[in-house]
């Protein structure tokens, strides 16, 4: 059974989508990434760019058979970091969920102790959307995350949430999916749900709307130590941060510099720069990148329809 640890970026953009030529080269998706791990798909967040992804999966279900009834189920775990507009905003476009069998997910961070069904109902579905949340046709799972929990799926089996308190390291192999959380407080209001993918051997932190202290964030250094790759939220050049103008100290992203401080204390193998401002350009980015990439080995920016292997 293939064994691999696989990753897509499918929208890379933070805030609202960038639509427009020249910012085609890095992608105005907002944030979404695959993780094909094994037999299982992972989710990351549903910014636009998880509607390719549904839109290729209806079609593999669909060429799978000739016979709707012996079609390859679709079966995903959507994890939703917390419930910004662009980190849900595709959700309702997913075509797996209109689809009668598919087997969707939806794990994510409740918001004040509010049920996250009745969060998603009410800003994606009921006021704004032809259909309710119990119109769609797939089995539609979705439950409530926190840092005290832990989402794990054994082999052969489905993805289930325990407590942390609950997990014992032992009681898994290196072919079980182990994710973890870490809280971000920085975050405006509710904070955010930093995630750590074990699988295989290899380990993925995913810390989309991190932003980052003055000498670093010392339980998030703990949290990504060691890890193979680091997906990090880098929205603000240092200018824009600290803009005298417009200051986005607060906002709950990271500069370059503070996702780079990170990776490197964390001895992170590779990072990945994510969740670009949706004013930077090719042009802008592609400027950052030549600043950026030779201050650690293994520093990408990541672009939509990037692929890696872990």
């Amino acid at each position: 059974m293939e064994q691999n640890f696989k990753v897509k970026f499918r929208g890379v953009r933070g805030s609202y989508p960038t639509p427009r030529a020249n910012f085609l080269r890095f992608g105005g998706n907002t944030s979404c990434v695959e993780v094909g791990l094994g037999e299982n798909l992972l989710v990351l967040d549903a910014g636009t760019g998880i509607v390719d992804l549904g839109n290729e999966l209806v079609r593999e279900h669909i060429l799978s058979s000739q016979q709707q009834n012996d079609r390859k189920t679709i079966e995903a775990t959507i994890l939703l970091s917390h419930v910004h507009q662009d980190h849900i905003q595709g959700l309702q476009f997913f075509k797996p969920v209109f689809v009668r069998g598919s087997k969707i997910n939806v794990f994510g961070l409740n918001v004040s102790n509010e049920d996250l069904k009745d969060t998603l109902q009410d800003v994606l579905f009921d006021r704004v959307f032809p259909l309710g949340i119990d119109d769609v046709k797939c089995t539609f799972n979705i439950e409530n995350l926190n840092d005290s929990k832990v989402v794990v799926i054994k082999k052969g089996e489905k993805a289930k949430i325990i407590d942390l308190s609950d997990f014992c390291p032992s009681d898994y192999s290196t072919d079980d999916i182990v994710v973890s959380f870490y809280k971000t407080q920085a975050h405006p209001k509710n904070g955010c749900l930093c995630m750590k993918i074990s699988y295989n051997n290899k380990v993925l932190v995913y810390a989309t709307d991190k932003e980052s202290y003055v000498g670093s964030d010392k339980r998030f250094i703990e949290f990504a130590y060691g890890c193979d790759v680091l997906i990090h939220d880098a929205q603000y050049t240092h200018q824009d941060y600290v803009s005298p103008v417009a200051p986005k100290q607060g906002y709950g992203h990271s500069t370059y510099q503070m996702a780079l401080e990170s990776a490197k204390l964390a001895k992170a193998k590779r990072l990945f720069f994510f969740h670009y401002d949706p004013n930077y350009d090719d042009t802008t980015l592609e400027m950052l990148e030549k600043e950026f990439s030779n201050k650690m080995n293994g520093i990408e920016f990541a672009k939509e329809g990037m692929e890696i292997i872990l």
